[in-house]
């Protein structure tokens, strides 16, 4: 397994050496970027301005598609393009409306028809997952692939999920326990600062890609106006075990490796 500073090229940081064509790259990464923040600026602004959501639906929405943002900039050395490319544009504007999607969810009891808000919100799921059919391919046609691009990618769908999992729980869709979907990814993080093998890189895996689609497929499907308890609940029971058996393949996959001689 490569090393960290190896996985990033010549480029290892503030003080270190930096990838010929760097500050182009940042400089077209910040533009496509300030630009999406301003769109999402206009739409969470018209949003409330016809929805009852309130001013402090559009801070919300700006401070977490800021964060998001944010982290993107800072991950920028694993993109080792010149360009931050049309797949990684793709991938921004699915973070955009993860943020509107994620701030909607903190008010959604604000509205008083509350079943044509469920429908809103589900449809702008829908064209999230289909925008990230797209995004992959993009990548692969410019050849943009990097693992920045991956994360990227990745740390959206899991927002994603942990939003809708947090949706299903406000809505009594199911239980508490419902949430578990949305936080498994980030509690696999948390394990690596103890079992530092966690950390070690992952075999190719379409079911990864897949199981990861089932939970916003099946969330999406919760949160539907008309499926109510126990429907939900066996759905959502489904998507978590799916999920929790793909995890476990990887731990145990990961654990089993051997550890870097001395």
């Amino acid at each position: 397994m490569v090393s960290e500073p190896e996985r990033m090229g010549d480029w290892v940081g503030e003080d270190g050496p930096r990838r010929p064509g760097s500050s182009a790259l940042l400089r077209d990464t910040l533009r496509h970027l300030v630009g999406i923040f301003a769109g999402t600026l206009v739409v969470a602004m018209a949003a409330t301005l016809h929805v009852p959501l309130g001013w402090d639906f559009v801070v919300s929405a700006m401070a977490i598609i800021a964060l998001i943002f944010a982290f993107a900039v800072r991950a920028l050395p694993g993109h080792p393009h010149r360009r931050f490319g049309p797949a990684n544009v793709v991938t921004a504007v699915r973070a955009a409306l993860v943020s509107l999607t994620g701030a909607a969810v903190l008010f959604l009891h604000r509205l008083d028809q509350a079943d044509a808000a469920l429908w809103t919100l589900v449809a702008v799921v829908l064209v999230a997952l289909a925008l990230d059919g797209i995004d992959g391919y993009l990548a692969r046609r410019f050849g943009h692939t990097s693992d920045f691009g991956a994360r990227f990618d990745m740390e959206v769908d899991a927002l994603l999920i942990l939003i809708l999992s947090v949706a299903a729980a406000l809505l009594g869709k199911a239980g508490a326990w419902v949430m578990l979907i949305g936080l498994m990814r980030y509690a696999f993080v948390a394990a690596q600062l103890f079992l530092p093998k966690l950390r070690g890189e992952l075999f190719v895996s379409f079911r990864r890609k897949l199981v990861c689609v089932l939970q916003i497929a099946a969330l999406c499907l919760v949160l539907m106006p008309f499926v109510e308890p126990p429907y939900s609940d066996g759905i959502s029971a489904f998507a978590l075990l799916m999920l929790i058996y793909s995890f476990s393949v990887d731990t145990v996959y990961l654990l089993g490796q051997p550890g870097k001689p001395r």
